[in-house]
């Protein structure tokens, strides 16, 4: 294939002299934009940094490969950069790696399965070479390397014959450059071990190279270098198996090959060793594994809280605009359907949709049907948000631990997959919620509502504090999401309050990053100029992730100035009583708020966003101040 097709010499500068990550990767984007690959250089730095959040782009031998991909990409582009000194900063897979050559891929965020993505999977696919890696380093111009990047001959897969099979998954979670340098590690370390590997590749172009019918039935094992969920893992579910992170077969492709071989010697094509889902439990702590569940349950719910608070609001300020209260409250009008409609997704369908992902999260599909009915068992029982997760929790372990000693095999394989998991696991985890659980979780709710009901003072003040800490803690991450739950749990058991004060921090980072690089401009790169000043709309929607990229290059003391802000709004707003039972953030809650007077209310929940945002600005600019002036002092 022809990689010139997505460069130019105009795009490779060689020896460029920069002496941090930051430095590069916005001369890396400017370089794009200066030559008409991309609309938006602030956007695409954003997706840059949305991804090197994700998993480090550094590999090994001075080799890393940032990639973004955003709707502001006119068109798939690759930019190369080799510098003259190496990095030590740059986050690898081989912490000791240093920084020479870099290759930063542009791809429009609408392709899939296109020309552009299968050249991008070729290049790096052909860096996996280091004969081919090392000619870069070697180069003596821009026009060198562009040749190099020309159509080679493509070198035919050798199966070596009468070998035995093995089969491999990578998959990562942009899908490109991970996925297929993965990929090719695994290839060599299979020839090296005189066995043959067919890896399948699922990546930003979808599946490549799937697996066929007759590879999986010679196959005696199965590789899952992945970081995201494997697509139909129920394929593999007759083989011994080994699940890691794709990272690991750039580091410990031949150790990984060692393992499988070994585990492949006690299969006899029939008996089943070792299975997708025991791997799982081996590889993932306890406690990582209901973690993984909470957060994938609230992933899933967070569209239809959304949807469903939006609904909700259009149909409240209608309703509260044009007097139309009767209408509202009329069974079969267009706007009590409207009513109705959000009332399904936040009341019907919020706790099984979460219950049912839990589930899913821990036993894959036959973890869903059992999931979602604790869900509604939830609901009957009245044990709210808590009784969901815990259903979804002994959804998951059940069918788990079901699948271990229930196993579809042969003519009863379907039997087996579409009714003993659906309806035995329904029957016995609809009977633990109902008749087991039931009791003492709903009376844990109704504790927490009158735990919540009775703050005042004191203790309202700290919970605010906490919750506002929690929200820009990580900007989205785990803690995040924790506050979150916390806040939902809160207002499905009738208190409202929790969520007010939600809604209001997640404006305070946006403002606060705004303010800094308006009132401190001069303590700021252009770069991080121009993205600043857009984070005030991300504000207005309750976005906080518009502050990442400023978190990632100054951690400690951005998190301290958003936290210590964002700590004295959710003080203000729970101490002040305010409540908002319309799931959402940002500016579109303003008037939905309960608990005191409208004008009262809209005064103490916008003025204490703006002044924690004050109060962060004033301590990111100090401590920004702080930076550079040692900095001064080391240079």
């Amino acid at each position: 294939m022809d990689l010139k097709k997505i460069t130019s010499p105009e795009l490779i500068h060689l020896d460029v002299d920069v002496n941090s990550k930051e430095e590069v990767l916005e001369l890396m984007v400017q370089s794009l934009y200066e030559n008409g690959k991309i609309h938006s250089d602030k956007e695409f730095m954003k997706a840059i940094y949305e991804r090197e959040a994700l998993s480090a782009t550094g590999f090994e031998n001075g080799l890393a490969i940032p990639h973004g991909k955003s709707k502001t990409v006119k068109e798939a582009s690759v930019a190369v950069f080799r510098l003259k000194n190496e990095l030590t900063d740059y986050e690898s897979l081989d912490p000791n790696n240093k920084v020479k050559l870099l290759f930063m891929l542009a791809i429009p965020e609408e392709e899939a399965g296109s020309t552009h993505l299968t050249l991008l999977a070729e290049l790096a696919t052909r860096l996996s070479d280091e004969n081919y890696f090392n000619q870069f380093l070697t180069a003596s111009t821009s026009n060198e390397v562009y040749e190099l990047l020309g159509e080679q001959e493509k070198e035919e897969k050798e199966v070596i014959q009468d070998a035995e099979v093995y089969l491999g998954v990578t998959a990562c979670p942009a899908g490109i450059a991970h996925t297929y340098m993965a990929a090719e590690a695994l290839q060599k370390a299979a020839k090296a071990a005189g066995v043959n590997i067919f890896v399948e590749k699922q990546g930003a172009n979808g599946i490549e190279d799937k697996h066929t019918a007759k590879q999986l039935r010679e196959a005696k094992g199965i590789i899952f270098a992945v970081d995201v969920i494997v697509k139909d893992p129920e394929r593999y579910a007759h083989l011994p198996s080994i699940k890691t992170n794709v990272a690991d077969p750039l580091r410990n492709a031949s150790t990984l090959m060692e393992q499988i071989i070994e585990k492949g010697k006690s299969y006899d094509g029939q008996v089943v060793n070792n299975d997708f889902e025991e791997v799982e439990e081996t590889k993932l702590s306890f406690k990582n594994e209901v973690k993984n569940s909470v957060l994938t349950g609230i992933s899933y719910i967070i569209p239809i809280i959304i949807a469903g608070g939006m609904l909700l609001t259009f149909a409240t300020l209608v309703t509260q605009g044009f007097g139309l209260q009767e209408l509202y409250n009329t069974p079969g009008s267009w706007l009590n359907m409207y009513r109705q409609l959000s009332g399904g997704l936040l009341g019907t369908l919020m706790v099984p949709i979460l219950a049912g992902y839990m589930s899913y999260s821990i036993a894959d599909k036959p973890g869903l049907t059992p999931g979602l009915a604790a869900g509604f068992a939830a609901n009957m029982i009245g044990s709210g948000f808590l009784g969901g997760m815990l259903g979804g929790l002994v959804a998951g372990y059940i069918m788990k631990y079901m699948k271990i000693y229930i196993k579809p095999k042969g003519v009863f394989a379907g039997f087996v997959s579409f009714w003993v998991y659906p309806v035995l696991g329904t029957l016995l985890v609809g009977t633990i919620m109902l008749f087991v659980l039931g009791t003492p979780v709903t009376w844990l709710n109704e504790q927490l509502v009158s735990w919540l009901d009775t703050l005042q003072g004191g203790s309202a003040l700290a919970l605010g504090a906490v919750l506002g800490i929690m929200v820009s803690f990580d900007l989205g991450g785990p803690v995040n999401k924790a506050a979150y739950a916390f806040c939902i749990a809160a207002m499905a058991s009738g208190n409202y309050v929790p969520y007010a004060a939600f809604a209001s921090v997640k404006m305070v980072s946006a403002f606060a990053i705004t303010g800094a690089v308006v009132f401190g401009k001069d303590l700021y790169t252009e770069q991080e100029k121009e993205i600043g000043q857009q984070t005030w709309l991300l504000g207005l929607a309750g976005i906080t992730e518009g502050a990442i990229p400023f978190m990632m290059n100054d951690l400690i003391r951005v998190i301290a100035s958003l936290s210590v802000g964002s700590a004295i709004t959710g003080a203000i707003v729970t101490t002040a009583g305010v409540g908002l039972s319309v799931p959402g953030a940002g500016i579109f809650s303003l008037f939905l708020l309960e608990n005191v007077s409208s004008l009262m209310g809209i005064g103490v929940w916008l003025g204490s966003a703006l002044l924690g945002a004050a109060i962060s600005t004033v301590l990111l600019i100090l401590t920004r101040k702080n930076k550079l002036s040692k900095l001064s002092e080391v240079k």
